[in-house]
């Protein structure tokens, strides 16, 4: 109970034992019990502006040495941050933020993919900052109405067993392989109903168009092996259970640091086909948020070209997104890559839809 609300109830007590209920001390009793009920509905003291909230979909080991970097050049700024370690943690997240949308109790959400940050803007729960990136960032990777930026992304990779595929000519080089009967029980791919695999399926669905994907979709779901995450398919590939499979290059690069018989395929890069898939990291600073000020100076950190060489020559290897980066990852071994054009903000648009036939067919 806080020290107002006992001092009013004190107050009372004395005034009806004592018979001095004065129209002064009965203003004073309503002012203190008025501050004591606007006292109990804030809940606790904010946190000062030089404190920030983050909520980080991305993983604990990436994220906490870019936080503690950010709070050593900002000494007098606290960074907070709050991970969920669930393996749907992006859902989870999300849905905490759209829950709290009414009181926002974070500043700043790194999230660790785009589908359903688009979401989130589309939801009017973001604000526009004032972001400090070069003119030609990619136009899908930026939010037209300075809601969100997307930086260090992942590439959607093909991981092949090099003892169960040693002649690269026979080796898949496509996304679309996956659903090819010939790989039937030879590949594997992570339950497309979160992450990174739900947001390349919804990808795919907008470029192949609904009626095609949907079939592509069941081929995959007849075809190959359907495991509970990327790091498990990567797994699966590296120990001969399976073939080749779909993964991220972050899970994919554990398997190669373990000096495990595999190698990744960049999908899709001949002309006629859509170039491989990269899926960023995104930040945003939350509508109505306590502490905009530090929360629009964490944000920009995170998109600096610091913070992505960093995440780049990284365990995870993750690729610049900020145009001429000195720093290319380390999963790209100086190969040039064929990016896909991705329409995210479609793809978010036809989320819902794509989301219940995935969920039709995969469960």
């Amino acid at each position: 109970m806080s020290l107002l609300s006992k001092y009013a109830r004190e107050l009372l007590r004395c005034s009806i034992s004592f018979g001095i209920f004065s129209r002064h001390a009965f203003s004073l009793l309503w002012l203190l019990l008025v501050m004591s009920l606007l006292g109990a509905g804030a809940g606790c003291v904010p946190r000062a502006e030089n404190s920030v909230v983050i909520y980080s979909a991305a993983d604990r080991e990436y994220a906490q040495p870019i936080l503690a970097a950010f709070a050593r050049r900002h000494s007098s700024t606290e960074v907070v941050p709050q991970f969920d370690v669930e393996s749907t943690k992006t859902v989870g997240l999300v849905t905490r933020i759209e829950s709290e949308r009414e009181r926002p109790r974070a500043d700043v959400f790194w999230n660790n993919e785009i589908l359903h940050t688009l979401r989130l803007e589309q939801a009017g729960l973001l604000q526009p900052v004032a972001w400090d990136i070069p003119s030609d960032w990619p136009k899908n990777m930026r939010s037209a109405h300075g809601n969100w930026v997307g930086f260090a992304a992942r590439a959607r990779v093909l991981l092949v067993n090099r003892e169960l595929l040693p002649d690269g000519e026979s080796r898949p080089d496509s996304v679309l392989d996956l659903g090819d009967p010939q790989w039937k029980s030879r590949c594997g791919v992570a339950l497309p109903l979160f992450g990174t695999t739900a947001t390349h399926f919804t990808v795919l669905r907008d470029r192949l168009g609904q009626t095609e994907a949907d079939l592509w979709f069941q081929a995959v779901k007849d075809n190959a092996v359907v495991l509970g995450g990327n790091k498990q398919v990567a797994q699966a590939v590296a120990s001969g259970q399976l073939a080749f499979g779909l993964t991220d290059t972050d899970d994919a690069l554990i398997e190669i640091d373990a000096g495990l018989p595999v190698e990744i395929v960049f999908p899709d890069q001949r002309p006629d086909q859509s170039g491989t898939l990269r899926i960023p990291n995104t930040v945003v600073v939350l509508a109505g948020c306590p502490h905009p000020v530090a929360a629009a100076e964490l944000a920009n950190y995170l998109v600096s070209s610091d913070t992505e060489g960093r995440l780049a020559m990284g365990v995870s290897g993750q690729f610049p997104v900020r145009p001429g980066h000195e720093q290319s990852s380390r999963a790209q071994a100086g190969n040039p890559v064929r990016w896909m054009d991705a329409d995210f903000t479609t793809a978010a648009q036809q989320w819902d839809a794509a989301a219940e036939k995935l969920r039709s067919i995969f469960r």
